[in-house]
């Protein structure tokens, strides 16, 4: 029989773009199934304070019939940056191209916002300024809901 290596975890958290409780369910890796720990395997787009690769404790919610993220335990020390478009018509993936290639994976919910990967190797200052750059403009808004150490020490360097 095939191991299990993933499963959809349960995130429920308040949402200030959206001004509500939102419940998002994410893939993880499975670290510990009994001890319930978790590795993030998917970009949250609205997602509490967690990142891609991040470890977390999720246990069984009878309720909801799926596992249910409790706790973040040990960050990875990536980053997630959630971007809307504001201009209409502008093509998005300008943005996610020009990410892609200083090594930021992007995933799009919809044609106006998308959240972008910062692996923990990337200059995160070099994405604040391209952000920087379109949000001058007024073409997106942008927003920093986990920001690791690593990253916020990037921008204090430039």
């Amino acid at each position: 029989m095939e191991q299990e290596t993933h499963k959809k975890i349960l995130f429920k958290y308040y949402s200030d773009y959206l001004d509500e409780v939102v419940s998002e369910t994410m893939w993880a890796e499975i670290i510990d199934l009994e001890k319930g720990l978790f590795k993030l395997d998917n970009i949250p787009f609205f997602g509490p304070l967690i990142a891609t690769d991040d470890l977390f404790y999720a246990e069984f919610d009878e309720t909801e019939e799926k596992f249910m993220h409790r706790k973040t335990i040990q960050n990875s020390g990536n980053s997630i940056v959630q971007i809307a478009i504001l201009e209409k018509g502008f093509d998005k993936e300008i943005i996610r191209e020009k990410l892609k290639a200083i090594n930021c994976l992007s995933e799009a919910l919809n044609e106006t916002f998308f959240a972008a990967e910062i692996g923990k190797d990337v200059d995160y200052s070099l994405v604040r300024s391209l952000l920087n750059e379109y949000e001058s403009q007024e073409i997106i808004e942008f927003a920093e809901p986990c920001l690791s150490e690593k990253h916020r020490t990037d921008l204090l360097k430039n």
